[in-house]
């Protein structure tokens, strides 16, 4: 049988979309692995390792604030990286963020304590979050927009939906490397345990920048740089003429407080509340998101069946209120409870509002701004779930102490799903009749 041009240009362009949706995935894995292995860690140890000099909670609390400083570092991150990809590039974008995200984590890794260097040990980690959450602005909505311009029309929800798994496989694997190391002794854990996670990032980043060198850039955004549209500042374009869109994906994102209050807080809630212990939590955590990985591509199938909207809004609704089934079962020690609640509410109906939000929020956009306008919406909006745990922490006092921290998500889920039917079904547009 003959082959002819035709065929393997199919071919060609079959490879580049299963290139940029791998390339997302693993990308997006190392990205969220380095960011919530400092979420556990603020929640297990980094008090005693960094603000050894603060009594009672108020260690612990000024430890899982720090977690929260990287998400107002993200907009000012997705104002930079959605310049450089809507001017220069998407590939060049995202390899430089994911260097910029390794190297800063492999930094913590080495990190003295407080008891080594004094005052200067929490001024470096706070220093070194700051650029984890500059990088982490650039690389969602990057791989997003790559993918969505690389995926034929009809299955960009499914191929993008690979950033959003990677992201929660990321998390998966970052909450499961503390699993043996909670169960160390405290001395050795406090000491040392606590960072081989962050070095093994060294090893991760290096794998990913050798997967991202053959990236290739989308056809559509090759026409704008060609063609010579590109906006030179592509912000002052975007919030002129698209910030309905931008405030819309930034109202859809807060979505992600019930992503932080199940990865952070609640760690951080058991080991105050002793209903369960902090391995059981750690398994719960883990279970939650390696189904929601799995999940996220199905969830993308669904959206391209049957439109963004209704996959998104019936997953932000349902993750946020099945959170009020787990915390009673923490509370009641009623452990397959909980293992039900997180795979229902997180590996379910959280992966549904996550897994069609990556090509939902880039198909908001037109190509010239699209990695500026998904990166700014996003990353606002996830300023609010960066700092979501601390909210709860500070408020929460007695047996009914996550009460705060869920009505917080259920308050997010019912404006999304507002924001989301207020907004365009983009599943059956074109690709370059998108924005």
């Amino acid at each position: 049988m003959s082959v002819t041009i035709a065929d393997v240009e199919g071919q060609t362009k079959a490879q580049r979309v299963r290139r940029a949706a791998f390339s997302g995935f693993f990308g997006s894995a190392l990205e969220y692995y380095d960011f919530i292995i400092y979420g556990t860690a603020a929640a297990l140890v980094f008090g005693k390792v960094f603000f050894s000099d603060m009594s009672g909670g108020a260690g612990a609390l000024v430890s899982v604030a720090t977690f929260g400083v990287a998400y107002v570092a993200r907009p000012f991150g997705a104002i930079f990286w959605g310049h450089i990809g809507d001017r220069l590039g998407r590939r060049t974008a995202l390899m430089l963020s994911i260097g910029l995200m390794g190297g800063a984590t492999f930094l913590i890794g080495v990190l003295p304590s407080y008891g080594s260097i004094g005052l200067a040990a929490p001024i470096l980690l706070v220093v070194l979050r700051l650029l984890q959450g500059i990088s982490a602005g650039g690389e969602v909505p990057g791989s997003s927009s790559l993918t969505v311009e690389h995926a034929p029309d009809g299955k960009r929800a499914f191929y993008t939906a690979f950033s959003m798994s990677g992201m929660q496989l990321g998390m998966s694997v970052g909450t499961l490397v503390f699993l043996p190391l909670a169960a160390m002794p405290q001395e050795q854990l406090v000491s040392w345990g606590w960072r081989i996670p962050f070095l093994l990032s060294g090893i991760l980043t290096l794998i990913a920048y050798l997967l991202r060198r053959n990236l290739e850039e989308p056809e559509v955004f090759k026409e704008v740089r060609e063609e010579g549209k590109t906006d030179s500042l592509p912000i002052v374009t975007l919030l002129r003429f698209h910030w309905k869109a931008t405030l819309r994906v930034l109202v859809c994102s807060c979505i992600n407080v019930v992503g932080t209050i199940f990865n952070v807080f609640t760690l951080a809630y058991v080991t105050q509340n002793q209903g369960v212990s902090s391995v059981t939590m750690l398994v719960a955590v883990s279970v939650g998101n390696i189904g929601a990985a799995v999940m996220a591509p199905v969830v993308g199938i669904w959206a391209d069946r049957f439109g963004r909207r209704p996959v998104y809004i019936i997953g932000a609704l349902g993750a946020s209120s099945t959170l009020f089934v787990l915390f009673n079962a923490i509370d009641s020690g009623n452990v397959f409870l909980l293992l039900i609640a997180a795979v229902l509410g997180i590996s379910v109906f959280y992966s549904m509002a996550i897994g069609v939000g990556a090509a939902y929020y880039a198909e908001q956009f037109p190509s010239k701004v699209r990695y500026t306008g998904m990166a700014v919406g996003l990353m606002l909006g996830l300023v609010a779930a960066g700092f979501a745990p601390t909210i709860a922490q500070a408020l929460g006092a007695g047996p009914s102490s996550w009460q705060p921290a869920v009505w917080m998500c259920v308050a997010v889920g019912i404006l999304g799903a507002i924001a989301a039917l207020a907004g365009p079904e983009t599943g059956r547009k074109t690709t370059r009749e998108l924005g």
